[in-house]
C-alpha cells in the first residue's frame, strides 16, 4: 500500500506538517497532542485501504509551526488550523477522523464546520471533561491505577530519556488501555514510533478542566460514527452514549472485548462498522 509521504501545507495561518496515505475520499487525522511522523500511525492506518489519508501534525508538533500565543495550543484554534489546511489541499469536503483527544477535535470540528465535512468518526472521546465524576476513568483519582498512569505520563514528556526506557514507559502506558495487556506485542507489531509535543499536551490538561461543548452538540450535523470499547478506561463509554443521544444523524457502535483500542482489539469489527457507515452514506 506504500508508504507515507510528507508534505508541508502552507496556508494563511502558517505551514503544516501532513503525512499521505491511500486512494480514494479524503479523510483528516489528526491527535491532539501526538507527533506524526513516515512511520504512521495505527488509528490512521485503518483507513488507508478505502480512504487517502491526511495525517497532519498540529501546531508544535513535528514540523508544523510553532505557536506564538498560547491560546494557539487551544481546541479551537487547532481546528481552525485543520480547516486552514483542508482550504489549502483545495478539497471543498473531507472526512475527519480521531480517536481519544482526535476524536475530541473532531467533536468540534463537527460544530463548527460540518460543512466541510462528508462525515465524522469520533473513537473514544467525550464532548466533556471525563475524569472528575468518573471513577472508571484511569485519570479520576479513585481508579487504582491512577498514580502511575500519572508518573508514566510526567515521564515521557522528559527529553532526556533513553530510546529504550521511553520505549518501556510507553508500552506499560498503553497496556492499562487494552482489555488483555497480554497481546500488546499483537496488537502493536509494527515499525510506528511517533512522538508526543509536551507543551501540547501540557496546555491540554489545562483545557479540559474546562472542556464541555455537549449543549453545543446539536449543531453538528453531518453523519457521524461514534465508536468506543465497552471497557474503554480512558474515555468511558457514557460519554460516547451521551455524544450518539446529542448529535443529530448519528449512530453509536459499541465493540464488547475492547478498552481505549477497538481498532486493534477489534480490528475487523471495526474496519466493517467504518465500510458500512461509509457506504450507508454513499447511497
Amino acid at each position: 500500500m506504500g508508504k507515507w509521504k510528507r508534505k508541508m501545507v502552507n496556508t494563511l495561518r502558517g505551514k503544516f506538517e501532513v503525512f499521505v496515505k491511500g486512494e480514494g475520499t479524503p479523510v483528516c487525522v489528526t491527535h491532539h497532542y501526538s507527533e506524526f511522523n513516515e512511520t504512521g500511525d495505527y488509528f490512521a492506518d485503518m483507513f488507508c485501504e478505502t480512504n487517502q489519508v491526511f495525517l497532519v501534525n498540529p501546531r508544535e508538533a513535528g514540523g508544523s509551526a510553532g505557536a506564538a500565543e498560547p491560546y494557539q495550543l487551544s481546541m479551537l484554534e487547532t481546528v481552525f488550523d485543520l480547516e486552514a489546511v483542508r482550504k489549502e489541499l483545495g478539497f471543498p469536503r473531507w472526512g475527519i477522523a480521531g480517536h481519544s483527544t482526535g476524536g475530541m477535535l473532531g467533536v468540534i470540528y463537527g460544530i463548527y464546520y460540518s460543512r466541510s465535512l462528508t462525515f465524522n468518526v469520533i473513537v473514544g472521546a467525550a464532548a466533556r471533561e471525563y475524569m472528575t465524576f468518573s471513577e472508571d476513568c484511569i485519570y479520576n483519582e479513585a481508579h487504582p491505577d491512577f498514580e502511575r498512569m500519572q508518573e508514566l505520563n510526567e515521564l515521557l514528556k522528559r527529553a532526556d530519556l533513553e530510546d529504550e526506557e521511553r520505549r518501556q514507559f510507553k508500552i506499560e502506558r498503553t497496556k492499562f488501555s487494552l482489555t488483555d495487556p497480554a497481546r500488546y506485542h499483537d496488537y502493536f507489531n509494527k515499525e510506528i514510533n511517533k512522538g508526543m509535543s509536551a507543551i501540547r499536551m501540557n496546555f491540554f490538561s489545562r483545557e479540559l478542566q474546562v472542556y464541555d461543548v455537549t449543549r453545543k452538540l446539536g449543531l453538528s450535523f453531518a453523519p457521524t460514527l461514534i465508536m468506543c470499547g465497552r471497557n474503554d478506561v480512558q474515555c468511558p463509554l457514557t460519554y460516547s452514549e451521551e455524544m450518539s443521544e446529542l448529535i443529530p444523524n448519528s449512530r453509536l457502535v459499541v465493540f464488547e472485548h475492547s478498552n481505549h483500542y477497538p481498532f486493534l482489539e477489534e480490528e475487523d469489527l471495526f474496519r466493517k462498522a467504518y465500510v458500512q457507515f461509509v457506504c450507508e452514506i454513499d447511497k
